[in-house]
Order: C-alpha cells, then structure tokens, then sequence
C-alpha cells in the first residue's frame, strides 16, 4: 500500500483496500501477532460463562473470532464482534458463513464506544483503544468494566510507548528492524508512519494499568510484551 512514492499522504483508515491486505500487513507489523490471539482465544474459553457473552471489540475481519469458534469447538457460547469498517465486517461475514457455529457470533458494524456492553465474560480490545481519542478511553474501560460479570476478563493489546526517550528510541528501532525483515522498504515505513501520525496514539503501560485499576478492576497483568507491543490482562 506504501511501496509508491505519494506526494500527499492520508491519515489511515480500514478501507477496503486495507481490508485486502489486512492480515499479510498484521504479521509483517504485529510482532507475536499470531501468538497472543491463540492464547486470548484460549483465556476466552477458560473465562466464559454459561449464559454471558464475549465481547470483541475492534474485531476487524474476524481473526479472533475464528480462533475461539477452533477453541470452543462443539461447546456453546455467545459472542458480539463489533467493528466500525464495513469492509471488515463484510469479510469477517463471509468467513463465517460456511461455519457450524456461525449462529454464535453477532456481527455489529459501528463504533465501540457506541456498544452497551452487559453479561460479558469476556471483553477483548486488541490494537483498538489505540484509535479511540485519548479523552475517551478512560470512559471505555469503564464500560466494559460495568459490563463484565463479577470475575470477568479484559483482554487488551496495545502498541505502547516507553516514558523513557532513550528506551522509546530503542525501541522503535528495533521495530523498524523487525518490519524491514518482514520485507518492507524504509520507504513504506516512513510513509505508513505518516499516515497512522495523529491516528493511532500510544500510551505507556503504566498509563493502561493506572487506567484498568481506577476502573475498578482488582488485577492487571503484562503477559507478553515485545518492545513496544504489549499484551494486557484485567480481572474484575
């Protein structure tokens, strides 16, 4: 999508172009990408309650969601999946289609903020909050916390940014090094760099944990992280 020169670049959105190309682009820019959705799939089903539902926030064309039908298997559960892309949810519709457990999953097209979110078990937000404007996400987190039954999980993955401007610099070097690796030229990371500016804004771990705590909920916990990715859990 970035490989030509573009004399004005525009901010990013999850276009039907984007929705294309959208999982080559997830591992050559997510690193463990693959990873951390098998294991939320997995909490997920460890989490879930008979009669509540799991939330995915965020769920682009369905990534997670085919990993928790895998999971699941021949058990029940009851899931929304909610995406403001139109070009997303009509991918992740036509994936599920063929599916036994299609009937399981309820597709919303709008924006998260939007949901009311009640008898959850389970609310994953995966490289999601990031979009939100900053002044919002304080009042997400405490939607979802109300939402989850007493004992539910969240769920979070984030692209974060150290405090520290040296441990920043290292890291975003580092990440340039893993996308050039994964094949893309310094040119598409500048570029793509530029459309996401003023896009997606990161914030510090310790920004997320103060967030989730002061939600209400009892533990937070970084069970993977790599540089400046990192995967959160909160119990309420």
């Amino acid at each position: 999508m970035f490989a030509e020169k573009q004399t004005t670049i525009t901010p990013f959105r999850f276009n039907e172009k984007v929705a294309r190309v959208f999982d080559d682009m997830l591992v050559r820019s997510v690193p463990f990408y693959g990873e951390a959705l098998k294991q939320q799939a997995r909490m997920s089903f460890r989490y879930y309650k008979t009669g509540t539902r799991i939330y995915d926030l965020g769920c682009s064309h369905g990534n997670l969601g085919m990993l928790i039908m895998e999971v699941f298997k021949q058990a029940p559960f009851r899931m929304t999946a909610v995406d403001s892309s139109i070009p997303m949810i009509d991918k992740y519709s036509r994936r599920i289609a063929d599916n036994k457990n299609k009937a399981c999953i309820d597709l919303v097209c709008g924006y998260m903020e939007d949901i009311r979110i009640k008898n959850a078990s389970v609310v994953v937000v995966n490289l999601t909050l990031q979009f939100l404007s900053p002044e919002k996400r304080d009042e997400m987190v405490r939607t979802i916390y109300k939402g989850l039954s007493p004992g539910g999980l969240l769920l979070l993955t984030e692209k974060t940014l150290h405090p520290d401007p040296g441990l920043s610099e290292l890291e975003q070097e580092f990440y340039c090094q893993f996308k050039r690796e994964n094949g893309y030229s310094d040119l598409e990371i500048s570029q793509k760099r530029d459309a996401l500016e003023k896009v997606l804004i990161p914030e510090s771990v310790s920004d997320h944990e103060n967030r989730i705590l002061s939600s209400g909920f009892s533990l937070f916990n970084v069970w993977l992280k790599w540089f400046n990715f990192t995967s959160m859990l909160a119990i309420k």
